[in-house]
C-alpha cells in the first residue's frame, strides 16, 4: 500500500515549483487535501477538481513531505498520482466517461460454471509455499524502485516465475523497463487457446519502502506490503503450471515496479494498453494479504475505484471456493495499483486483508516482518484460493 513512514520535517515550500525539470502534477484524493492544508504552504492552490481527486504541483521532495503527512497524521493509505503534465493529470479526473465506464459497466459473463476444474486446483494451495517465498521476498534489504536490491528483488520474481513455467511453449516472463527508474516490472503471459485478445490480470506490487530520504536505503522487508501479495500471485502460478491449466482467454500475472511513490509502473503499463486498445475483462489487484486484522471479515472488497459488477462477482467467489466472511470497505483515490486501471478504463478490484481502519501500522517500518503479522501465511492462503478461483472462471 502506498503510505510513507519516517520522521520527515513538514511544511512545503513550493517556491521550487518554478523549476519545471523537477515539478510534477500530482491527483490527490480531495478528502486527504482538504484534511492537510493547514500543513501545507499557502501557494499549495489546488488547480482543478473532479471525480474525488484534486490537481496539484509538486516537486519530488514535497511529494515525499506529502506522503508523509497522509500517513502519519492521518494513519491512512496514500491516496495520490503522480503525472508528468497538467494535461495527464486534469484527463485522469476529466475522462469521466472512461472511469464511469470502468467502475459501472459489465466487462463479461460472471457466471461461475468451472467448479470442476477450479476447486481440485483450490486446494492446492500450500501455506507453506506461501510463507517460504514471503520470507525470500522480504529477505532483500530493501525492495525500493531506486535501488540495487530492488532491481535483484524484480529480476528474482521474474526468474522464479520463469522457472515454474519452464515446461510451457505458452508461456512468456519477461521484465518490463520504465522510463525514469531502474527497477522492472514482471510480467508473465499465459496465451489464451480460444480467445488470445481477452486477457485476465492478477498483479501486485514488486516494491517496497521506509523512507526514500537517502535513496531508500533504510532496511525495509515489506513482508505484508507487499511481499505477501507477490507471494499469493506466485502461489497462484504454481498451482496453474502444476495442473498443466490451459486458459482459454489470455492470462497476465504482473508485479509493478514503483508503486509506493505515485503507482508509477501499473500506471505506464495500464496506459500503454489503453494506447494499444487491448481487451483487458478483469484486473485483480493483491495488495496485502497477510495480516488478518479486522475481527469478522477475513476478506474485504474495496467499493471505491473499482469495478461493482466485478467485486459482486468476487464476493460470490469468496462463498463458493473460500467460504470466508467478507464485506466493503473504501480507500480513496488512487490507494494502489488497481486505480491505474480504473483510470485508463478498465474493470478492476482490490480484495484486501482488512478494513482500511484495522490497517496494518507496520508496513513502511523494519517491523513489516512475517513475525509482526503473525508468523505464519494463512490468512494469504485465503486470498491464493481466491485469486486461482478468479483467474480459472474469468479465463474459461
Amino acid at each position: 500500500m502506498k503510505i510513507m513512514l519516517g520522521l520527515l520535517a513538514l511544511g512545503f515550500s513550493l517556491s521550487t515549483l518554478a523549476s519545471p525539470v523537477e515539478a510534477k502534477w500530482v491527483t490527490v484524493d480531495s478528502k486527504i487535501l482538504s484534511q492537510i492544508r493547514p500543513k501545507l504552504n499557502k501557494s499549495a492552490q489546488p488547480l482543478f477538481s473532479s471525480e474525488g481527486a484534486t490537481v496539484v504541483k509538486l516537486t519530488p521532495r514535497e511529494i515525499e513531505h506529502l506522503s508523509h503527512v497522509i500517513h502519519h497524521d492521518l494513519h491512512r493509505c496514500g491516496g495520490f498520482i503522480q503525472h508528468d503534465s497538467f494535461k495527464e493529470a486534469s484527463e485522469a479526473l476529466t475522462s469521466q466517461g472512461e472511469m464511469h465506464f470502468a467502475k459501472r459497466a459489465i466487462f463479461t459473463d460472471y457466471s461461475i460454471n468451472q467448479q470442476s476444474v477450479a476447486s481440485p486446483m483450490v486446494e492446492q494451495v500450500s501455506e507453506k509455499s506461501l510463507r517460504e517465498m514471503i520470507l525470500k521476498l522480504s529477505s532483500f534489504h530493501t525492495r525500493y524502485y531506486k535501488s540495487e536490491t530492488g532491481v535483484q528483488s524484480s529480476q528474482f520474481i521474474r526468474d522464479t516465475w520463469a522457472n515454474l513455467s519452464r515446461k510451457r511453449n505458452d508461456v512468456k516472463v519477461e521484465l518490463y523497463q520504465h522510463r525514469g527508474w531502474p527497477q522492472a516490472s514482471i510480467v508473465m503471459t499465459i496465451t489464451g487457446s480460444e480467445n488470445p485478445e481477452e486477457i485476465v490480470i492478477v498483479g501486485g506490487h514488486a516494491d517496497s519502502i521506509v523512507g526514500m530520504w537517502g535513496g531508500g536505503t533504510a532496511r525495509s522487508p515489506g513482508a505484508d506490503d507487499n511481499a505477501s501479495g507477490i507471494s499469493t500471485i506466485t502461489e497462484v502460478i504454481r498451482i496453474l503450471m502444476n495442473s498443466n491449466y490451459k486458459p482459454k482467454r489470455t492470462v497476465q500475472f504482473m508485479g509493478y515496479a514503483a508503486e509506493e511513490v505515485g503507482l508509477l509502473g501499473s500506471k505506464e503499463i495500464a496506459t500503454s494498453y489503453k494506447a494499444k486498445s487491448e481487451k483487458v475483462i478483469g484486473v485483480m489487484q493483491l495488495d496485502m494479504t497477510l495480516r488478518k486484522g479486522t475481527k469478522n471479515k477475513d476478506i474485504v472488497m474495496m467499493a471505491d475505484y473499482t469495478n461493482n459488477a466485478q467485486n459482486e462477482f468476487i464476493g460470490r467467489l469468496i462463498d463458493e471456493y473460500v467460504k470466508v466472511p467478507w464485506g466493503y470497505s473504501r480507500c480513496g483515490y488512487g490507494c494502489s495499483d488497481h486505480a491505474s486501471w480504473t483510470a485508463n478504463g478498465f474493470p478492476a478490484s482490490i480484495p484486501f486483508e482488512s478494513t482500511m481502519e484495522d490497517i496494518n501500522r507496520s508496513i513502511h517500518t523494519s517491523n513489516d516482518t512475517l513475525e509482526s503479522a503473525g508468523g505464519d501465511a494463512s490468512h494469504a492462503a485465503k486470498f491464493a484460493k481466491l485469486a486461482t478461483a478468479f483467474v480459472v472462471e474469468l479465463a474459461d
